[in-house]
């Protein structure tokens, strides 16, 4: 883990570098980012406007029973905000597009695309991770911001239909609930999980040797690494900003 983690570093500086060279051009990055982001976005939708359902259809009730209704737009506000949001649909790209990223880096690497490349003069690292390492980090960030404001608009549909709780006291209690920090917060973590999920996924690909059955391993590892990292992010982040000052 170790090991591989100063190979993910290694790879996003190599990026960064080719970056600020001036060789990444904005139409692959844009080609990048409709795979990566366009193509993950309804799954990332709905998983995180199911979660942010579930979760307001099992409070809804037990707010309600204890006389607490009028915070339960707040309480999910916050909950999708901070974490459903970002998380969930983070792990839903990894899955569905980091993958990809995985299997085209790796396809290529075993039929020495890679090496051609090479001697030609031309860094593969930059190449191959640069635009994916930009696309998937915007595209991150604002499939967050849609899955935060429609996993709240689910919630506050559950909640009507449920408890018959009215929309606007719902409104009111995420409007008063919640504060610009979480959604800057949230922003950083839609930003920083994209880029995670792109180093990660293009570094287990890169890595790869053998032939097609190699590339299926790869695929599987780098969604198993994909979500420990993002997964280690989210706690890094939480504690950052969110731990109490002794």
């Amino acid at each position: 883990m170790i090991s591989f983690l100063g190979k993910c570093v290694q790879n996003f500086i190599d990026a960064v570098k080719y970056t600020f060279k001036g060789n990444v051009t904005f139409k692959s990055v844009i080609s990048q980012a409709a795979i990566i982001g366009f193509d993950s976005l309804g799954i990332c939708l709905m998983i995180v406007i199911i979660a942010s359902s579930v979760i307001a259809l099992q409070v809804s009730k037990q707010f309600l029973l204890s006389g607490a209704d009028d915070y339960i737009g707040g309480f999910l506000g916050i909950a999708l905000i901070r974490e459903i949001a970002p998380g969930f649909a983070a792990l839903a790209m990894g899955a569905r597009a980091g993958t990809a990223i995985t299997a085209q880096i790796a396809n290529m690497k075993v039929t020495s695309q890679v090496n051609a490349m090479k001697v030609l003069g031309v860094d593969p690292v930059g190449y191959y991770f640069a635009p994916r390492i930009i696309a998937a980090s915007f595209s991150c960030l604002f499939v967050v911001i849609l899955a935060e404001f429609l996993g709240v608009l689910g919630g506050m549909v559950v909640s009507y239909y449920s408890i018959d709780l009215h929309p606007n006291r719902y409104l009111n209690s995420v409007w008063l609930m919640f504060n610009t920090k979480d959604i800057y917060i949230s922003l950083l973590k839609g930003f920083l999980f994209g880029g995670i999920i792109a180093t990660v996924c293009a570094t287990v690909g890169y890595e790869t040797e053998g032939g097609a059955k190699n590339v299926g391993d790869s695929t599987t590892k780098s969604a198993i690494l994909c979500t420990v990292y993002l997964l280690l992010a989210d706690l890094l982040v939480g504690f950052l900003f969110y731990a109490s000052n002794p």
